[in-house]
């Protein structure tokens, strides 16, 4: 399949971002790039200067909506993209609303928690929407134990499962970014081919 034909494919589609922090703001950026049609934007957080050591925002940016931020920054790459923003914490009753119409979307949040609360919405309420989940990016190196599993018929899992986020394992620029890249280019395989070659674990 050429360029050419991948850009149309892609430009048909609109995919979710839930959480536009590390993982989401450059998974975001990353799909823009590659010419995804809308963006669906959803964060309820403001940028701070704590975030620009692995988030795609800038110095000046600091204090803004996340969401707002995030917009101004993919338009500024690609001022034909669509995005839609949503400035609000994502709970089990909005996320169907705010996600039903997407072809897939990526998981970008920090707690456990809202994880495993996002997973059983798109189990129970979105079976057929692909979404595709960050897990495991902690600190830095061991690059080897990155990788992606697909863990139910429409769950993704993209880390290494294992590196939770503490004081002696932070979140790091290089880890988080190859996490949101290898969400971004799965979701990519699955928009483009409409399946992947994983097969459940």
């Amino acid at each position: 399949m050429n360029f050419e034909s991948i850009k149309e494919i892609l430009s048909l589609k609109k995919v979710g971002i839930a959480g536009c922090g590390g993982l989401g703001s450059n998974a975001a950026v990353i799909l823009a790039r590659s010419g995804i049609g809308k963006l669906v934007l959803a964060d309820f957080d403001h940028v701070s200067e704590s975030n620009l050591n692995r988030q795609f925002y800038f110095f000046h940016q600091i204090g803004e909506i996340k969401v707002d931020a995030l917009s101004t920054n993919l338009l500024a790459i690609r001022p034909d993209l669509e995005v839609i923003t949503h400035y609000l914490k994502l709970e089990s009753n909005t996320i169907y609303n705010l996600f039903k119409n997407c072809d897939l979307v990526i998981e970008a949040f920090d707690s456990a928690d809202a994880k495993a609360m996002i997973v059983e919405t798109f189990i129970n309420e979105l079976p057929n929407t692909p979404l595709i989940v960050g897990n495991g990016m902690a600190g830095f190196g061991k690059f080897e134990l990155l990788n992606r599993i697909k863990w139910t018929n429409n769950i993704y899992v993209c880390g290494d499962s294992q590196s939770e986020i503490d004081f002696d394992l932070p979140p790091l620029a290089p880890r988080v970014g190859i996490v949101a890249n290898m969400q971004a280019d799965l979701a990519l395989e699955l928009l483009i081919n409409g399946t992947s070659d994983l097969d459940i674990k």
